[in-house]
C-alpha cells in the first residue's frame, strides 16, 4: 500500500527489543537502524515498565527466573541505551524515550516513582491486567480472566474501568491499544456494541478528549492475524467525531515487525478524515 510522499512514517508506540523485553527479539540498536532504513521520521521507544514486585512478572519472565529487581535493572539499562541511541542518531531520526505502563494493584505509586527516577520523555498508558490478572499473554490467560469476570460484558466493563482509573491518575500522553481487551475474543465486535460496554468506552474517549491525550492506532493486532488494528473501527469513528488525535504505532517486538501495518493504518486514518500531520507526545 503506497503513501503520499508528504505523509511521515512515525510510531508513537514501538521499539520493544530482545535486549530489554523477554517476549521480543533483536537488539534495540538493530530496531532503531531498521526504523531509519525504512524512512521513519520519529519513533517512540516505549519499553514495558518493570513490575512492582515478583508477583506481577509475566510468565516468560518467571520461566527465565528473572526477579523484579533484575527487571528494574534491565529497565534502567534500557533508558541508558535508548538515550545513547537518541543522541547517536539525532541527525537521522528523532527518538523519544518512553515507558509503557501496566495497571494493577499498587501500580500508580510505582509508576510515579519510576517517572521521578528515570524521567522518560512520555508515558504510554496501557492496561494488560484486570482483577490483577494479566489477560493478554496468551489465550489461557485470557480465559482465566474471563472466568473471573463471569461473562464478556463484565470483563469489558471492568477493563474500561481500570483504563479510566489509569487515565485519571496518570494522564499519560498516549493511550496504548485502547481496546486490547478484545485480543482473544472472536466476538469482540458484538461485545463492544453492548450498551453497558459502549457507555464505558465512550466515557473514556470523552476523558481522553478532555485531557487532550493521543490514541495509539496499534498495528500489532494486524501482525497477530486480526483484520483491523487496535482501535476497532466503531471506536475509531467516535474518536474522529470527538476530535481526538490518533497516531499510528507498530508496537514492534523485532526487526521483522518494525513498521508492520503502518501504511495500512495511515490509509485507514486518511479514509476516516483524521489529521495525519502527526502530533508528537509532549507537543
Amino acid at each position: 500500500m503506497s503513501l503520499s510522499k508528504d505523509t511521515q512514517l512515525v510510531s508513537v508506540h514501538g521499539g520493544h527489543s530482545g535486549e530489554f523485553c523477554q517476549h521480543a527479539t533483536d537488539s534495540l540498536e538493530a530496531l532503531v537502524k531498521t526504523y531509519i532504513q525504512k524512512g521513519f521520521t520519529w519513533v517512540g521507544l516505549t519499553e514495558h515498565m518493570p513490575p512492582v514486585n515478583d508477583a506481577f512478572r509475566y510468565p516468560d519472565e518467571v520461566a527465565a527466573d528473572l526477579s523484579a529487581k533484575h527487571l528494574y535493572d534491565r529497565f534502567a539499562a534500557f533508558i541508558r541505551t535508548a538515550r545513547r541511541l537518541k543522541a547517536r542518531h539525532a541527525n537521522e531520526i528523532q527518538l523519544l524515550v518512553g515507558m509503557e505502563t501496566e495497571t494493577y494493584c499498587g501500580t500508580i505509586d510505582w509508576i510515579n516513582t519510576l517517572v521521578d527516577t528515570f524521567e522518560p520523555d512520555y508515558l504510554v498508558g496501557s492496561v494488560h491486567h484486570v482483577y490483577d490478572l494479566n489477560f493478554d499473554f496468551d489465550a489461557d490467560a485470557y480465559r482465566q480472566t474471563m472466568r473471573h469476570a463471569g461473562n464478556p460484558a463484565q470483563l469489558y466493563c471492568d477493563y474500561f474501568d481500570c483504563q479510566l482509573q489509569m487515565i485519571e491518575a496518570l494522564r499519560p500522553a498516549v493511550i496504548g491499544h485502547f481496546d486490547l481487551i478484545r485480543i482473544f475474543d472472536p466476538n469482540y465486535r458484538q461485545h463492544l456494541q453492548l450498551p453497558t460496554v459502549r457507555e464505558k468506552f465512550m466515557r473514556n474517549l470523552e476523558k481522553i478528549k478532555q485531557f487532550d491525550l493521543i490514541l495509539d492506532l496499534n498495528t500489532r493486532a494486524l501482525y497477530k492475524g486480526a483484520d483491523e488494528p487496535y482501535i476497532s473501527r466503531p471506536i475509531l469513528e467516535e474518536a474522529r467525531r470527538l476530535g481526538i488525535a490518533v497516531v499510528p504505532g507498530d508496537d514492534s517486538h523485532s526487526v521483522a515487525t518494525v513498521g508492520y501495518g503502518i501504511a495500512e493504518a495511515i490509509a485507514r486514518l486518511h479514509r476516516l478524515g483524521f489529521d495525519t500531520n502527526w502530533r508528537r507526545p509532549g507537543t
